[in-house]
């Protein structure tokens, strides 16, 4: 698809009585800022780490918790042979799982260089954080599918972690212990340098894990307790998805990246029902070439039926009716270094944003905030 250096940017579309009215968090993949905008596109709020921010969500407190940039340079290979391993030279590694105040201030945090994607705070308190590690070669070699091009020294694999405020592992989830080398192939034309790729961590109501694999184009349900798959299904069906969600009705809504379709390449937003595999519910762009995203991306379903989608790649964050109408459209206007690439070769500046969040103005972590943008009219100023 065709990119002009001159489109429009911030808010592009606004419907207001269709539109559910709230804040929307904006976060710029590989950056140190997070920003909370009005419908207007207006800036409300700004949190800043130095750290960087890959990746950030707001917690019922207000506070934020986010993800940071690649671990410092007191972090050895000897110490974790993994960064070695890690894909695009390692800048989808974080530190850190860090949490801001209002202010910015470190409230918390928990290191671990290998941490990546995501992250879901508990009721209990406890974070469940997702890791790399080195699979065992005797279980790596029978992994099939991928593209062997002679570069892979060892396969990595993703582990999920509960970690307590105090820091300490309380649960962990090994990915490869509950997977089949034959059945879970990696996808062509994918390395092997991984062999699952989770890009998304969620809870179920029920306090199972939701699980997306890229590599294996996956989404699973995890039953915590015994580690073993109560659902898992889409190969064939989804390419490279990110971000599922359970719904209220028990379905799962996904985003589609759709990269490696048999047909032409586009993205989609589905709604899956998990008890048929049956597609409930779908958005593609109109053309269907019109909305894609080769990686990043997500969606979430609106208290009023609506879904905001995040066209990641491009920074094109939206909402949709359950009629497919765009109600709300909004390009990020703010740039930052790419830093993505096969092999890590491609760089420059974009504005991708790995994942969008909308709170409503009754929603905890807002209520007591300043959030008019005349009285905070400093934030409203594009810095480069």
């Amino acid at each position: 698809m065709g990119w002009s250096n001159n489109h429009p940017n911030g808010l592009i579309h606004y419907a207001p009585r269709q539109a559910y009215r709230g804040y929307t968090l904006v976060t710029n993949l590989n950056s140190q800022e997070s920003r909370l905008i009005d419908m207007e596109g207006r800036i409300c709020h700004r949190w800043n780490c130095d750290q960087g921010i890959s990746y950030s969500y707001l917690l019922p407190n207000g506070n934020l918790l986010l993800r940071t940039g690649p671990a410092g340079q007191e972090v050895s290979f000897q110490q974790h042979p993994a960064l070695e391993l890690l894909p695009r030279g390692g800048r989808t590694a974080s530190g850190a799982i860090l949490e801001l105040d209002w202010d910015s201030n470190v409230v918390w945090e928990y290191r671990y260089p290998l941490l990546h994607h995501d992250f879901e705070r508990l009721p209990n308190g406890n974070t469940l954080v997702l890791a790399w590690e080195v699979i065992p070669e005797d279980i790596s070699q029978r992994v099939k599918g991928g593209h062997d091009d002679g570069e892979a020294r060892g396969m990595l694999g993703d582990v999920v972690r509960e970690i307590t405020p105090a820091g300490d592992m309380v649960y962990e989830w090994v990915s490869w212990e509950h997977l089949d080398p034959e059945e879970d192939r990696i996808g062509f034309p994918e390395g092997r340098g991984e062999w699952t790729h989770q890009n998304a961590l969620n809870v179920t109501p029920e306090g199972d894990l939701l699980v997306s694999f890229r590599q294996t184009d996956t989404v699973g349900i995890v039953d915590k307790s015994s580690g073993s798959f109560r659902w898992k299904w889409g190969p064939g069906n989804i390419s490279r998805q990110h971000h599922p969600t359970m719904q209220a009705n028990g379905n799962v809504l996904l985003f589609d990246n759709g990269p490696h379709k048999r047909e032409f390449t586009h993205s989609r937003v589905i709604e899956v029902d998990h008890a048929t595999n049956e597609i409930a519910w779908e958005y593609r762009g109109d053309p269907p070439i019109s909305f894609y995203s080769y990686h990043i991306s997500g969606a979430e379903r609106l208290p009023n039926g609506n879904t905001l989608i995040c066209e990641g790649a491009p920074g094109r964050i939206f909402e949709v009716t359950s009629a497919k109408e765009i109600v709300w459209e909004y390009v990020n206007p703010f740039m930052g270094q790419s830093g993505f690439g096969v092999g890590g070769s491609i760089t420059g500046q974009a504005n991708s944003v790995f994942r969008a969040h909308r709170y409503g103005p009754d929603h905890p972590a807002l209520a007591g905030r300043d959030l008019d943008p005349d009285r905070n009219a400093n934030l409203n100023r594009l810095y480069p």
